[in-house]
């Protein structure tokens, strides 16, 4: 089992405590039967976009792969949008409002940008370059590192022509 599993029914019982806690919080402030309004105004919205954004994720991807180009923006897009639609459909005050948050077009591509980023460390490098098209490279100055030299006995082997994932480092400029 995966070490970050081991948490997941933890979270789960803090997010459904916190969720309970603003729910009666907003209760005593507003009024119960404003916070059940709220709830269910909220799931009901959820509801609506989650088809919306669905049809949008599918529409985004059959066009990408169409185009020859490679769909992982789309997908990763599409991923954000349903599950800020599935938070806004979930009953709660806070899921409900994660979800808000994840349909706003600048949080959307915040979240798109680190979903983008996990992925491409999960998978190999040329499946992430299917998905996301070419990779870009981070170059950064540092002190310049002294070439290893191959024994003589030993001949170099280039790689069989593959690409090989690295980084870039420019010696510093004095």
């Amino acid at each position: 089992m995966r070490r970050g599993l081991r948490f997941v029914p933890l979270g789960l019982l803090v997010a459904v405590v916190l969720e309970l806690t603003v729910f009666v919080l907003v209760g005593r402030a507003l009024g119960f039967g404003v916070a059940v309004l709220l709830v269910f105004a909220a799931s009901l919205l959820g509801l609506v976009l989650l088809r919306r954004e669905g049809t949008r994720a599918w529409r985004g991807f059959r066009v990408a792969a169409q185009a020859g180009q490679p769909p992982g923006r789309q997908v990763t897009d599409g991923l954000v949008g349903l599950a800020g639609a599935l938070l806004l459909a979930v009953p709660g005050l806070l899921s409900g409002l994660v979800g808000l948050l994840l349909l706003v077009p600048p949080v959307r591509r915040l979240a798109r940008a680190g979903v983008q980023r996990t992925a491409e460390r999960r998978v190999s490098s040329m499946m992430a370059g299917g998905l996301f098209g070419p990779r870009t490279v981070r170059v950064r100055q540092g002190a310049p590192q002294p070439t290893p030299r191959p024994e003589p006995e030993q001949p170099v082997v280039v790689d069989g022509g593959r690409a090989i994932e690295g980084e870039i480092v420019e010696p510093g400029r004095n």
